[in-house]
């Protein structure tokens, strides 16, 4: 990646008291003048657009204002995403404020797909429907719209898609590629373009005592999630939208904020797109995303809790099958380099879930820099992909360019969905290189490049600096975070945190001896500089523990000067009982020795007088009694105890077989809520038990569904529980017990290989 300092401006006709990296930020992305500067700043000092400067949207307004004044069954058709899913909260209860004969449909994805499709479509006809009004969709609907002419039926169509070849013949349609490119309007998502509906709606309804604003909180949560291209009235509308989030009335949005313990009154568009989003997207990739709208609109908490309990669960699947399709995708990319020299990553596999392959199409754009398509290719049906692009490349249109070869395909420059037969994956990836390739030498990228903003010393790194830079959030597309940049820094420590130990904390130092930490997300397994290196990074501030603190976040590196190769230390010396038949007859020679560490878990900690994972502290001899469930708990351990010695008894715990891990997992939570009121730790579930605690908290989603047992609440690695009452979710408790039984069955068999393996390759 090639870095370019940006061209310096001069900014001094701009507001005053403005940081001076501020003022420059602002004139260079176009505020030039006073008022400018003002309105990019303050939404109060911004004049929106009226809706009705929308091609279609009175023609649409009026069709439905007719249908609420008729007493029509007005029907909200929406998408499983997460603009999908708040633009039908939006129209949803602003229909129900002002009429009674609303219902809404939300496609069950793996089901129905993108789109209107006829079969529901008719059947939703066939119950009463005598205008459709669909958002964040219908673009492309040409058939459905058709059908439902032919069945007296209107379709009003609000979208934000790009445009197709033919347009469906509708009543109406809203969507702003319609307009021209530079519109305030332009760049709204589908929850923008179905919110200037509504606020005209309710304009036209004085008497009915509807307020626009109750819908903004979704606005923002939708059209962040969709990574709309925040600006003029994009982002005014989520500068809006994110102070109306942080003082949000729905309850279920409240209990999700509180089970993902995060403080309202600092929510960013971060905690959008990184916490919340991901959520209720989980929903619609692996579930059925109807739920969302009532878990939007409820006023029960009760019943908002257990919607938002399945949320949770919903999302642990999803991290659990992103990491799955991720290191697969990572494996084809390692077993076959080859393809990383094609300028579009295409990879596909027949078990790949159709819900995740666009996230980890996003994760391998950000990490190779270039274009990535990954397909789910099953064996009775077609070839079905998500892509994702890079700045500068419409990935929609690169795939229109094939579409003699697709069956279907759709979305915007920067991600789309497309489905083919599979045969014809080879030519379509041909195809497709070809015309990247071309579209990005026409639009001059050859290569990927990094801007920096400004070039500071780690000194300069203050909270008056993070805050001076929070004036220019919300970031995002169409307004990206600054790109800074530091000199000749030396690493001082790198460590793995997260909870499943994905991320990487840093601290890097200067030459005088300054020192600040920086978070590398999802660095965990990735080379750390050496030597003497430029850092490039990005700062905002951010609440840890209930203080406010300055982040920087890598960005890029590049080594300056690489370090002296270091000799390794000795490796431990290790002593091998694996095989002793008798091994308790070891354990007195092991407790006379104050310097031996026995590191013992699940029912042999009592057994032996152990010590688990939690308990460890550094000794001279480590005594490995229970065969640790993964690498990641072993090299943990070792990383505790540092031994000069490593004697291997390795005791099997026999907890991989399903019931018996579920029933000692139950009885551990049993106990806490008999003597402790419930509460209990992840890390002591997961000693408790000797499993990875990826399986401990699976498990604990699994009797939550399963209705057995109730989570309360949870604070960090602390959780409450109580007994269960009733059945959450069978269907996704079928799904828990069938992740639980892949992670034990992983466990069980990274420990038949401890069993079996040289000594000396274990360490």
């Amino acid at each position: 990646m090639r870095w370019i300092d940006t061209d310096p401006v001069r900014s001094q006709y701009l507001l005053p008291d403005l940081h001076p990296l501020v003022a420059r930020t602002l004139a260079r992305r176009g505020m030039t003048t006073p008022e400018s500067a003002r309105a990019f700043l303050d939404p109060e000092a911004y004049t929106p657009s009226p809706a009705g400067a929308m091609p279609g949207l009175v023609t649409a307004t009026n069709r439905v204002e007719r249908a609420i004044r008729s007493d029509e069954h007005i029907c909200v058709w929406g998408d499983f995403d997460v603009d999908g899913q708040t633009s039908t909260t939006v129209l949803v209860q602003t229909l129900r404020e002002l009429g009674e004969k609303i219902s809404f449909h939300i496609p069950v994805r793996e089901q129905e797909s993108h789109g209107v499709n006829i079969p529901a479509l008719k059947e939703i006809i066939d119950h009463g429907a005598q205008l459709i009004l669909t958002c964040d969709t219908g673009i492309s609907a040409v058939e459905a719209a058709d059908y439902a002419r032919t069945r007296h039926v209107d379709m009003v169509i609000t979208d934000h898609h790009d445009l197709p070849e033919i347009i469906p013949q509708a009543a109406a349609i809203i969507d702003p590629k319609l307009m021209i490119p530079d519109h305030p309007l332009a760049t709204l998502s589908g929850v923008g373009v179905a919110y200037k509906l509504a606020e005209e709606l309710i304009a036209r309804f004085p008497s009915s005592g509807c307020s626009a604003d109750s819908l903004l909180d979704l606005v923002a949560l939708g059209m962040v999630a969709d990574v709309a291209s925040l600006k003029r009235d994009a982002r005014y509308l989520v500068q809006k939208g994110l102070a109306a989030l942080r003082h949000t009335q729905r309850l279920g949005l409240q209990i999700m904020m509180e089970m993902a313990e995060l403080d309202p009154a600092n929510l960013s568009e971060e905690h959008i797109g990184f916490v919340l989003g991901p959520r209720l997207n989980a929903l619609g990739r692996l579930g059925d995303a109807n739920p969302s709208v009532e878990l939007l609109t409820t006023n029960d908490s009760g019943r908002a809790r257990v919607l938002t309990t399945q949320l949770e669960n919903y999302n642990a699947q999803r991290q659990l099958l992103c990491n799955q399709v991720t290191q697969a995708a990572e494996a084809q990319l390692k077993a076959n380099p080859a393809l990383l020299e094609d300028v579009v990553l295409l990879l596909g596999h027949p078990a790949w879930p159709g819900g995740v392959v666009g996230i980890v199409a996003s994760r391998l754009v950000d990490r190779y820099g270039k274009p990535a398509i990954l397909f789910s290719t099953p064996d009775n049906g077609p070839a079905r992909g998500s892509a994702r692009s890079v700045e500068g490349l419409n990935i929609t249109a690169a795939i229109a360019a094939q579409k003699d070869l697709v069956l279907g395909f759709g979305g915007h420059p920067m991600a789309a969905g497309v489905a083919l037969e599979r045969e014809k994956l080879p030519e379509f990836k041909r195809r497709l290189c070809k015309t990247v390739e071309e579209m990005l030498g026409e639009a001059g990228i050859k290569e990927a490049k990094l801007n920096i903003d400004a070039w500071l010393d780690l000194p300069e790194i203050t909270s008056d600096l993070a805050a001076a830079l929070e004036s220019l959030a919300p970031f995002g597309a169409g307004n990206e975070k600054l790109n800074l940049a530091t000199h000749n820094l030396k690493l001082r420590s790198s460590t793995t945190i997260g909870r499943n130990k994905e991320h990487l904390r840093l601290t890097v130092a200067d030459d005088t001896g300054n020192t600040h930490t920086v978070m590398w997300w999802n660095g965990a397994g990735e080379t750390a500089p050496n030597g003497i290196f430029d850092l490039a990074y990005s700062v905002r501030a951010t609440d840890w523990r209930g203080s406010r603190e300055v982040q920087m976040e890598l960005v890029d590196f590049r080594v300056i000067e690489a370090a002296p190769v270091e000799v390794k230390s000795q490796k431990p010396e290790i002593i091998d009982f694996r095989n002793m038949k008798e091994p308790l007859t070891l354990l007195p020679d092991f407790n006379r020795d104050t310097s031996t560490m026995i590191w013992a878990e699940a029912d042999a900690k009592k057994e032996v007088g152990g010590k688990d994972r939690n308990e460890l502290e550094p000794a001279n001899n480590l005594v490995i009694w229970t065969i640790p469930p993964s690498p990641r708990e072993l090299e943990y351990a070792m990383g505790i105890v540092k031994p000069k010695i490593v004697t291997l008894v390795c005791a099997h715990p026999f907890l991989e077989i399903t019931d018996a891990f579920m029933a000692r997992l139950t009885g551990l939570l049993k106990f806490a809520i008999s003597h402790y009121e419930g509460k209990i730790t992840y890390a002591d579930l997961a000693a408790g038990t000797a499993q990875r605690r990826i399986t401990v908290e699976q498990g604990l989603n699994w009797l939550v569904s399963s209705g057995k047992i109730i989570l309360v609440r949870k604070e960090k690695d602390n959780l409450w529980v109580a007994p269960g009452k009733t059945i959450n979710d069978l269907g996704g408790a079928a799904r828990l017990r069938m992740e639980v039984q892949g992670l034990l069955a992983e466990s069980a068999a990274y420990r038949a290989h401890f069993i079996r393996a040289e000594k000396d390759t274990l360490f």
